[in-house]
């Protein structure tokens, strides 16, 4: 690694100073706070989106009586949305700028909040999940570049990560929202529709901010590139030789950024292929998971009230917010290679404890006393039971005092609290009483280990995998190759969030809750050996001259 110490020596010493960036923020013109603040609105409005799906979908289960199937398929209408429109806000951001794109962004949001919070049936939500992805999409993909690429070096990082910071602050808002409207008839309308209060503020606000200087100087607009620095940088900037290095960073290179010449390019291709891997392990490890599901999972731990399961997801929700507040004070003091692996490392520990307990609630489930009479449904517990995706749990007394239990065949289709009890409460062979229908989940006294194990994992990935991943993408490839990578990059995001929100409820019909939160453990602890081969610092180094922090050894262990 000794071909990077002039390298960094210049980037963090002469950029940060001797204190990482302690004092970056002092003398900082009102206008970057600004901009960071509504261009991290489309942050906001990606994790308000993936927080209020899942308290909305709860009752929207009910209401539209959707199964497994139309479950994952509303979820990952936005996923999908997202991945192909993050594909086409790579070119839109060269050709347009980025300022457009975000706008763009805000204004699709804004009418597929409309469209969800006002849907009559279920085509018309999906419509509405669909239009939203590609608001989200365009925003996922515009925003970090143009935070990076108006940043001053010293705080390129905690600017982007501000972003993320949104994100799980819109994830919390829309968590307490869904508690707040959750026993309030159809409040699943008012958890979607009020996604169109921030994307107009953003709309409003972004109206009045800037383009990219260094987009601007790639199209040979300087002395406006000159003017938006000037606007965004501190009176004692040097704006010279800041408009210098970009000026040469434009002109030295010969590359349009399309896909052929960013293969072409040995320390480009392996930056995309790092940056790809970082947001593919970003969400094979669960996180999405975790989010777009954290009230299923409650309500699978053994809490049965719907409204109690969104306010303990919307308490879990905020141990993701307060973890970024963590990588927002680390990430310029302790680097993003610590901060990544740190959290892979954790989020490892957090899944094994989710899963073990959702091992101990299958092991120790209570038993089906009554014999079935139902040849589909043959079960001699709980666990066996509620695993059978045609069969659910009756049972009749509370959690630590059951009485009798039945496991009967039931659609899940009408997921409907009176009738299903209704049909519990019909069968002879159960006592009198008050009969609960556990559609798929088991009385559990140790719930709280699953509510402890959602709490730990956000805590320990909100502060590393959680903004790195948006972070380093947004720095690592040259300025010729930056819309494109990152919109290839965004897209594997999108692509693998996807795939596991369109598969997670079938994991856990197939290989059991446990046997999934294993899966996404092992998974998680591959990406930590990866990362931990390939990833390097890239605190303080101008974006300038990242390239040439992949030109030499593919592996980055020894030095950092």
């Amino acid at each position: 690694m000794e071909e990077y110490e002039p390298l960094l020596d210049s980037g963090i010493e002469s950029a940060m100073g001797e204190d990482s960036g302690k004092d970056a923020s002092t003398n900082l013109p009102l206008a970057i706070y600004l901009l960071a603040a509504f261009s991290a609105l489309g942050g906001f409005l990606f994790g308000y989106d993936t927080g209020v799906v899942s308290g909305a979908m709860i009752l929207i289960r009910e209401e539209f009586e959707l199964n497994t199937i139309w479950h994952e398929v509303i979820v990952s209408a936005t996923i999908a949305a997202a991945w192909l429109s993050a594909l086409i806000a790579g070119p839109a951001t060269d050709y347009f700028g980025r300022r457009p794109v975000i706008l763009s962004a805000s204004l699709v949001f804004a009418v597929g909040a409309v469209v969800m919070g006002a849907a009559q049936e279920k085509i018309m939500l999906l419509i509405g999940r669909i239009i939203v992805g590609i608001g989200i999409g365009f925003a996922s993909m515009s925003v970090p570049v143009y935070l990076s690429e108006s940043s001053p070096v010293e705080l390129r990082g905690r600017m982007t990560v501000t972003n993320t910071l949104f994100i799980t602050g819109g994830q919390t808002v829309a968590s307490i929202i869904c508690g707040a409207f959750s026993t309030v008839t159809e409040g699943w309308r008012y958890m979607l529709g009020l996604a169109g209060l921030p994307a107009v503020m953003q709309l409003v606000g972004f109206s009045f901010l800037p383009e990219s200087p260094r987009w601007l100087v790639a199209q040979g607009r300087i002395r406006e590139a000159r003017d938006v620095l000037r606007k965004i940088r501190c009176e004692s900037a040097d704006l010279d030789t800041e408009l210098d290095a970009i000026k040469e960073a434009v002109s030295g290179s010969s590359h349009e950024g399309g896909i052929k010449q960013i293969l072409k390019s040995r320390p480009v291709r392996r930056a995309l292929l790092l940056g790809c891997l970082l947001q593919l392990f970003q969400q094979i490890s669960g996180i999405n998971t975790v989010m777009y599901y954290s009230a299923s999972i409650i309500t699978m731990a053994g809490v049965s009230d719907k409204s109690l399961a969104i306010w303990l997801a919307a308490a879990t929700s905020s141990m993701n917010f307060l973890g970024t507040f963590i990588g927002l004070w680390l990430v310029e003091r302790l680097g993003r290679r610590p901060l990544t692996l740190g959290s892979l490392f954790g989020t490892m520990v957090s899944l094994l404890l989710l899963a073990l307990s959702f091992q101990m609630a299958y092991n120790d489930s209570p038993n089906v006393s009554v014999p079935s009479t139902v040849p589909d449904c043959q079960a001699d517990t709980c666990g066996v039971c509620t695993s059978q995706s045609a069969c659910g749990f009756c049972y009749v007394g509370d959690n630590s005092n059951i009485t009798s239990s039945f496991c009967v065949a039931a659609d899940h289709a009408s997921y409907n609290e009176m009738s299903t009890s209704g049909l519990c409460a019909n069968s002879s062979l159960l006592d009198s009483g008050t009969v609960t229908f556990a559609y798929d989940w088991c009385p559990f006294q140790y719930a709280w280990l699953s509510l402890m194990g959602l709490a730990l994992y956000l805590l320990c990935f909100s502060p590393g995998m959680g903004p790195m991943p948006w972070t380093i993408n947004s720095e690592i490839y040259p300025g010729w190759a930056r819309s494109s990578c990152t919109s290839i990059t965004t897209a594997v995001n999108w692509a693998s969030n996807l795939l596991v929100s369109l598969t997670f409820l079938t994991l856990t019909e197939v290989l059991l809750k446990q046997g999934a939160f294993y899966l996404y453990m092992g998974l998680a602890g591959l990406g930590f050996v990866i990362l931990f081969l390939l990833l390097p610092e890239t605190r303080g180094i101008p974006l300038e001259n990242m390239e040439k922090l992949f030109s030499g050894s593919v592996f980055h262990i020894s030095r950092w």
